[in-house]
């Protein structure tokens, strides 16, 4: 289930990316999409006006796709994953000793006889 929702999760983003890239800015400058005259015989659908209706509604569609699938991910994982306390872990009986360290030594220095 979890591969699914990601898998739309990526789906819709990539979507969501096209369609914000596609639509004109607000100083006609940046957009990709947009240009030209008239939508030809199609109605109002494919002129500039129709267009950006259009990319504008499907863009928030898919917004809102997009947060339902991430709560549902998030409700999904947080109901089989459970967090593990520190407080929950059992205590040991006797603390470990640690093992001597040895310092190495420098130069020996002999001893008179």
């Amino acid at each position: 289930m979890q591969t699914l929702l990601l898998t739309i999760e990526l789906v819709i983003a990539i979507l969501l990316i096209v369609f914000i890239l596609l639509q004109r800015s607000e100083g006609g400058a940046l957009g990709i999409g947009g240009g030209g005259g008239g939508g030809g015989g199609l109605g109002g659908l494919f002129s500039p006006r129709g267009a950006a209706d259009t990319l504008t509604r499907t863009t928030a569609y898919l917004a809102v796709g997009f947060f339902v699938v991430c709560l549902a991910l998030n409700i999904l994982v947080s109901r089989t994953h459970r967090p593990a306390s520190i407080l929950d872990t059992p205590t040991r009986s006797a603390p470990m000793q640690k093992a001597p360290v040895k310092v190495p030594g420098g130069p020996s220095i002999p001893t008179p006889h």
